[in-house]
């Protein structure tokens, strides 16, 4: 099909019918995933098991993200620019779809829905490549969007559900049977590298967490317990989810306020590192010494957790742009100068005063459903909506101009 001839009116209607197309094979996709949760219940990444759960709460969302997508302005065809130049060529830069976009992922089998919901509604062709452990839950969801394409009449193949294993999902990164706009990979480090090294089209580095918090000498205590509580322990297996916590060695009382805070993550399950610059300091046995100084560059995605000391605010910038995954960062404090310093310098695609890292999140920022939170600085960074998933085109008028 030709995608100039595919309207909004027809996205729309394509992801109102996939909303109740969802509600009719409810009973179909929770049996499917508790067939696939049961072969991973041995699994030994808990964040994964944790991804690839989807109950009757979690359904309802997919189907929510699919009419707010429905209801957002379309993006395609959007005028960035409009001039006339003194020659007379009228020069207009328009926003257009990317084409064909690769979405590879683990676990997760929202992103079947909610990410391909983002990419249809920006006119690009979908191709889905799930993980073999969610494949039941995959199948299930993909025949939602395979009835809602057909029975709005458009061509079944604008989504694609994609069943290669590794060997075959290298060879088709490296020679693609079609051509392919834009890969997204959905995953831990591991994936990216294998996408990176083998893809010949463009990349967007997505999901790396690594997230770091740092509380402020000014910082109201109480609050800066419940953001790492919350970042920490909100959902483990959230790339948003805190895995570094820095304290300023001139924070009042702090030796007595880690102990307590640490005592609480201990009670919670948490496993606490405490690096050299903040043991020597503290009595409490809810830690253990940092045991490798390569766990500052580590994504937990786990209920773990590093903390330290540093000096001053911008030793805190300092390590946390030498070790996090550029995703996201917190400062707590009460002082506006802290912070604007701190949210100026740290080189993240979203950073925090006083709120939780747990709010990088298209749907929490008022994006509605996205593809993916974007570490890369090119072509968009943080969580890629609806309006941010399209490239420019410029359409160039003229009556004849010749340069010379």
């Amino acid at each position: 099909m030709d995608r100039r001839l595919m309207t909004t009116e027809q996205k729309n209607a394509v992801l109102q019918r996939m909303a109740e197309e969802l509600g009719g094979r409810a009973a179909a996709v929770l049996q499917a995933n508790a067939e696939d949760l049961l072969a991973a219940e041995s699994h030994p990444d808990r964040a994964l098991v944790d991804r690839l759960r989807v109950d009757a709460g979690k359904l309802e969302g997919m189907r929510r993200a699919l009419r707010e997508v429905a209801q957002q302005p379309d993006p395609v065809g959007m005028v960035l620019d409009d001039r006339v130049l003194p020659n007379g060529l009228r020069v207009v830069n328009r926003t257009v779809p990317f084409g064909t976009i690769l979405i590879i992922y683990e676990s997760r089998p929202d992103v079947t829905i909610e990410a391909a919901a983002v990419a249809f509604k920006a006119g690009s062709r979908i191709l889905l490549k799930g993980g073999r452990e969610a494949q039941r839950t995959n199948a299930v969801l993909w025949e939602a969007w395979q009835a809602a394409l057909t029975a709005e009449g458009l061509p079944p193949d604008w989504v694609q559900l994609l069943t290669l294993d590794r060997r075959e999902t290298q060879a088709f990164l490296a020679v693609p049977p079609q051509p392919i706009d834009l890969i997204v990979p959905r995953g831990g480090e591991s994936l990216i590298a294998l996408v990176q090294q083998h893809a010949t089209c463009p990349v967007l580095i997505s999901g790396r967490g690594n997230n770091f918090l740092f509380v402020d000498r000014d910082a109201d205590w109480s609050m800066a317990e419940r953001l790492i509580i919350n970042g920490k322990l909100d959902k483990i297996s959230a790339c948003n989810a805190l895995d570094k916590v820095l304290f300023d060695e001139q924070l009042p009382e702090l030796v007595p306020r880690v102990q307590g805070l640490l005592a609480e993550l201990h009670e919670r399950g948490v496993h606490v590192w405490v690096a050299a610059s903040l043991a020597e300091r503290l009595g409490s046995a809810d830690w253990e010494p940092l045991d490798s100084e390569g766990r500052w560059d580590e994504e937990f995605l786990d209920y773990k957790l590093l903390v330290g000391a540093v000096p001053d605010g911008p030793s805190a910038v300092d390590w946390i742009n030498r070790h996090s995954g550029g995703h996201s960062a917190c400062i707590v404090t009460g002082s506006q100068a802290a912070a604007a310093d701190f949210l100026a310098a740290v080189d993240c695609a979203a950073v925090y005063h006083n709120a939780s890292t747990r709010f990088t999140d298209g749907g929490q920022l008022g994006l509605g459903a996205e593809l993916a939170i974007s570490t890369a600085k090119l072509h968009h960074r943080g969580p890629l909506g609806l309006q941010q998933l399209v490239s420019n085109k410029y359409f160039i008028t003229g009556n004849g101009q010749t340069r010379g």
